[in-house]
């Protein structure tokens, strides 16, 4: 059994984990990208010449810098460096652009910001003069250098704000998340305790290493000592070739990275897509339960689901040893020290893993009730077990003639059907029932185009009562989905499709 150190897992700051990390394993491969590879020892001295360098560029602990990065192992060592400095950093996804990017730079107050230069055909240089910000930097590949000799003590706690997270505005501008080093680890602790991994894994980090999930990630990698596979642009089938040189043992990100590894294994059934895989894990967005079964059963691999959000990266996580069927139908159970309450369906948090709160206080005030608990806005139960099943959303609930509906259920339902790739259902304006029900639906290659009554007569063959059963089918060639876990934007099916007779 790989055992974390006590002093280890105890660590205070993030910083603390990378030093103790390099001296426990200094010459194991931590960051895995193409052909390089950054060692523990290495993450360590390189990120502290970064450190040095930003310090020269007058980089000073609380001095809060933005970075817009790909997932690169540059970015990595940037984060780190600013870590080193107890700097205030806040990453942006790089795909956002003049709006999102604009509203972080003004509400965080960032004195500095890191580009890539131009990126996948963006100039964000340009767009960084064009938004006013200050103290623009590239640092795609490479990054500021100095003598470390000259940097102050390293953060000697990990309870101050140093990081501000976005969440992904939809309707509305996003907001800006606080968390401390100390929450990160918090998360990433759990995540890496439900998985237990081994020092023999290899993981991948196939999503943006911005989302709250980069340092969530890293924080399992420094615990247990093995290292994670980098992709600058996950694409399948093109990462494959990566994922199979490095003989990566845990791959995921959420739901739709599930999705993308079974539609390839489909495609060369009886020969494991990734030969060297034995978990798919993730989490980010629901998981319908037939998700679960046909990658255990088509890609001979386990697969265990999380809840998470930016607000607290890791509220629960399923266990690979539990039984197939919480696997299946819950998001596991929450680790030592994280309380669930449910109120009127609402489930709230309250934890070491939640966040400070939000740069306006108007948004932490309402964010919390009078007992600390942060309002999700997600809905659910918890079983007898412990283990936690979500529901749906509270601006998810369809209301019918009063009645409501859960969106989550018929989207359940839908992921079993042979003609659905994949399903989300939407409430749409409707004079005389308050709202109808809508399924918006992408089909695999090759199927016949559904039709309305067949999807009815699959819903009750499948036991949905009929005051559930949708009114609308819209057959789209791809639904919406956000650049970061590729979540579907629900919010932009309501746009296309309100006041749409179809």
């Amino acid at each position: 059994m790989n055992r974390i150190p006590h002093s280890l897992s105890s660590a205070p700051t993030l910083w603390d984990l990378v030093a103790r990390r390099a001296g426990l394993t200094p010459d194991r491969p931590v960051l895995l990208q193409e052909r390089r590879v950054l060692t523990f020892g290495e993450l360590r001295t390189r990120a502290e010449r970064v450190a040095a360098g930003l310090y020269g560029m007058g980089v000073r602990p609380g001095t809060v810098v933005a970075w817009q990065l790909p997932t690169r192992i540059e970015t990595a060592l940037l984060s780190f460096a600013l870590a080193r400095l107890g700097a205030v950093q806040s990453p942006v996804i790089p795909f956002y652009r003049d709006r999102e990017v604009g509203f972080a730079l003004r509400e965080s107050k960032a004195e500095f910001f890191a580009v890539p230069g131009v990126w996948r055909g963006h100039d964000h240089a340009e767009m960084a003069g064009r938004l006013g910000a200050k103290g623009v930097f590239e640092a795609y590949d490479a990054l500021p250098d100095g003598d470390p000799s000259v940097l102050p003590a390293p953060p000697a706690e990990g309870t101050s704000v140093r990081w501000i997270y976005w969440t992904s505005g939809t309707t509305s501008d996003p907001k800006g998340v606080l968390h401390t080093d100390r929450s990160l680890i918090a998360g990433g602790s759990c995540l890496a305790h439900a998985l237990r991994p081994t020092a023999d894994d290899v993981g991948s980090i196939a999503f943006p290493y911005a989302h709250i999930g980069g340092p969530d990630y890293m924080v399992m990698l420094l615990l247990y000592g093995f290292p994670a596979v980098m992709f600058e642009h996950f694409a399948l089938p093109d990462a494959l070739a990566d994922y199979r040189r490095h003989g990566v043992t845990v791959a995921g990100g959420s739901t739709a990275f599930y999705s993308m590894f079974l539609a390839e294994q489909r495609r060369q059934p009886g020969t494991k897509v990734v030969p060297t895989l034995r978990l798919l894990a993730g989490g980010g967005a629901p998981k319908p339960p037939e998700v679960y079964h046909a990658v255990v059963r088509e890609m001979d691999v386990q697969l265990t689901h999380g809840y998470g959000m930016t607000e607290v990266p890791m509220i629960t996580m399923g266990d690979p040893e539990d039984t197939p069927e919480n696997l299946a139908t819950t998001e596991g159970r929450p680790p030592e020290g994280m309380e669930i309450r449910i109120v009127d369906g609402e489930i709230r948090l309250r934890g070491e893993a939640v966040c400070q709160g939000y740069l306006d206080p108007a948004q932490t005030a309402a964010a919390f009730d009078p007992d600390g608990f942060l309002r999700t806005g997600d809905l659910g139960r918890v079983t007898d077990r412990g283990h936690l099943v979500l529901t749906g959303r509270l601006k998810d609930v369809i209301i019918r003639k009063g009645e409501n509906i859960s969106a989550k259920e018929i989207e359940d339902l839908l992921a079993a059907h042979p003609a659905v790739a994949d399903a989300a259902v939407i409430g749409l304006p409707d004079a005389a029932r308050g709202e109808l029900v809508c399924a918006v639906v992408e089909q695999p290659p090759g199927a016949d185009e559904l039709a309305l009554p067949e999807l009815v007569a699959y819903l009750r063959g499948a036991g949905l009562s009929v005051h559930k059963l949708p009114e609308r089918l819209e057959v789209v060639e791809a639904l919406p989905r956000n650049d970061t876990l590729r979540k579907v934007l629900k919010y932009k099916l309501r746009e296309r499709f309100s006041g749409d007779g179809g």
